[in-house]
């Protein structure tokens, strides 16, 4: 790795000490995807991400490192998995707007209806 991309990856890594950051990277968020489908060995997580396999174990030690994903050792594999506990406070967060959508949603249905009572009328 040249020593660019070093640096750059170190600074990256003071900023991933919570869910937040971890999941600001698009790649983490693939692989996060991924996992709700079940375990999966780095090789396989690397392989459907199309990245080699020490940037795979590179994203899976930042998501186990804030709570995400965990890991289990079988055999010679280690086999990680969503642990989506660690989402709760983006959930949380994220849980806040849905009174906006809903809202937002029910003026939109309510217009769209207008709008057929109007052309039925016609």
């Amino acid at each position: 790795m040249p020593i660019w991309e070093y640096v750059s990856a170190m600074a990256r890594a003071a900023t991933t000490s919570d869910a937040w950051n971890a999941v600001a990277e698009p790649q983490r968020r693939r692989i996060l995807t991924l996992l709700r489908g079940g375990e999966r060995p780095v090789n396989e997580v690397a392989r459907a991400l199309s990245i080699d396999q020490p940037r795979a174990s590179k994203h899976l030690r930042v998501l186990r490192e804030v709570g995400l994903v965990r890991v289990r050792e079988e055999g010679k594999q280690r086999l990680y998995a969503l642990d989506a506990r660690g989402l709760r406070p983006i959930h949380e967060w994220v849980g806040g707007f849905e009174r906006f959508w809903s809202e937002s949603l029910a003026r939109l249905d309510v217009y769209v209806r207008g709008l057929a009572e109007k052309e039925k009328r016609r």
